[in-house]
């Protein structure tokens, strides 16, 4: 047991769903941590912060398993619900008498839902599903320390009763899903109730009136490929004690540079050493990666900021893609996002049980697709029945080869056209653009077809 883990991430969800391939679980509202447990105990956060020092109860480990590895959730309970913010104060503590105080009066509970290690064996290249058998078999219960329950198959309806329980959310998981240290996994998807992520926080503006003597806004910024890239500020969502505590923690990251490049306002920014991780709600994300209508969540000292990256912001409307596909068989791509120049469009030609073609058009980065069985129409007044099918991952709209059989779309895909669209409406339930392809060329309208099914369009190629 030499080796130190990073805990496999999850990718956020826009809204749950169900199927057979999957297990859903609570999302608690807690510190993520590695358990080692051998004749001694170390329970290690994200940022591989010692955490058994501030939790002491979490000890009882030692009398309840040996020689593993576990992956799981520090939470403090209160009146039925994770307690954050008093989870916060004890892993700031430093004094012995708090620390045993707050032990006593506000206990922690390790919520245990994975097993790396058994024995010195690692179970890391197991199914998801085999890795919960053998920590079923491994781990006792007790005071402490619990297992987290999980529900198959649904979901849509598990995460309905989460909510109404007061839960934040839940995680999907797939059954067969390795355990990927550090990587935030298409395999895990987190589905929340409110938009949330983790900034950086790279300087304030100055506050005006009650807030004259704190700060007006937080600058935010998150990571993708290793730099720092702008994402709007937050002004709301604190308290008179969140005011006076970022304060006096800003006292000594204040810095003369400017740490964060393309902040667009107008207010004249203090800037700050990038040290500081909060968590943000928010109701959307703009093209250029703005968070809408954002407010200030809590501070995250368990998170590094390195790990803060674009990707929790991304559309991530993949998982209905995702849950019908086993990638380890399939050569279709996994998900992610490639950049274009310009909007793109593709037509490829899918001859799986029927012979049909699928229509692709790129919008919030990723490919919105519809199958349409009789071929796109190419002249003036012609129309064709389209469905509209999941999202499909950007790197699709390079995608030739042979889906095998039993997979989801199994045949035979090959590019028919590609090429860049002009959008001129784009609403619920139509869509008119112009094609600007090597066989398309021109204006074609996508309508709903109300008296049909839900999924039923109809495709037109319309003068131009």
């Amino acid at each position: 047991m030499n080796k130190h883990y990073r805990p496999m991430l999850a990718k956020a969800a826009e809204a749950p769903f169900s199927s057979k391939d999957w297990i859903f679980e609570v999302k608690w509202d807690g510190i993520r941590a590695i358990g080692y447990v051998n004749d001694k105990m170390t329970i290690r956060s994200r940022n591989d912060k010692e955490l058994k020092d501030n939790f002491p109860e979490l000890e009882e480990l030692t009398i309840l398993v040996r020689n593993v590895v576990l992956d799981g959730e520090i939470v403090v309970m209160k009146e039925g619900k994770a307690d954050f913010q008093t989870l916060l104060e004890r892993s700031r503590l430093t004094s012995a008498r708090d620390i045993e105080y707050m032990a006593r009066n506000s206990p922690a509970t390790y919520i245990v839902f994975d097993m790396l290690e058994e024995s010195g064996k690692s179970l890391i290249d197991l199914p998801l599903i085999e890795r919960k058998n053998v920590l079923r078999q491994s781990l006792k219960e007790g005071k402490h320390v619990i297992l987290s329950m999980y529900v198959e198959d649904e979901g849509e309806a598990y995460f309905e009763e989460a909510v109404k329980r007061g839960v934040e959310g839940i995680v999907a998981k797939k059954k067969d899903s390795r355990y990927l240290p550090g990587v935030r996994s298409e395999g895990w998807l987190k589905i929340k109730k409110l938009h949330t992520c983790d900034c950086v926080i790279f300087g304030y503006t100055a506050g005006e009136g009650a807030r004259s003597g704190s700060f007006g806004a937080l600058i935010l910024g998150l990571h993708e490929k290793g730099k720092p890239v702008y994402v709007g500020k937050v002004g709301t969502g604190f308290s008179e004690n969140t005011l006076s505590e970022l304060m006096r923690l800003f006292e000594n990251l204040q810095t003369s540079e400017r740490t964060l490049e393309g902040v667009d306002v107008s207010e004249k920014i203090t800037w700050l050493r990038p040290e500081l991780v909060c968590e943000i709600t928010y109701q959307a994300v703009t093209r250029d990666y703005r968070l809408r209508m954002p407010r200030f969540y809590f501070l995250r000292p368990d998170k590094a900021p390195v790990e803060c990256t674009v990707d929790q912001i991304r559309s991530n409307s993949l998982q209905e893609y995702v849950s019908k596909r086993d990638f380890k068989v399939t050569p279709e791509p996994t998900g992610g996002k490639t950049k274009t120049e310009g909007r793109i469009f593709v037509v490829q030609e899918h001859d799986a049980r029927r012979l049909h073609f699928d229509l692709r058009l790129e919008k919030e980065g990723v490919l919105k697709s519809w199958a349409v069985p009789k071929g796109i129409p190419e002249k003036t007044g012609e129309k064709r029945l389209a469905v509209q099918v999941e999202d499909h991952p950007m790197e699709y709209a390079n995608f030739e080869g042979t889906i095998p059989e039993g997979q989801y779309g199994a045949g035979t895909v090959k590019m028919w056209d590609r090429g860049l669209f002009e959008v001129k409406v784009w609403k619920e339930d139509m869509i008119e653009f112009t094609l600007s392809g090597k066989r398309l060329q021109g204006k074609f309208v996508l309508a709903k077809f109300k008296k049909a099914g839900e999924k039923d369009w109809i495709l037109l190629k319309v003068r131009d």
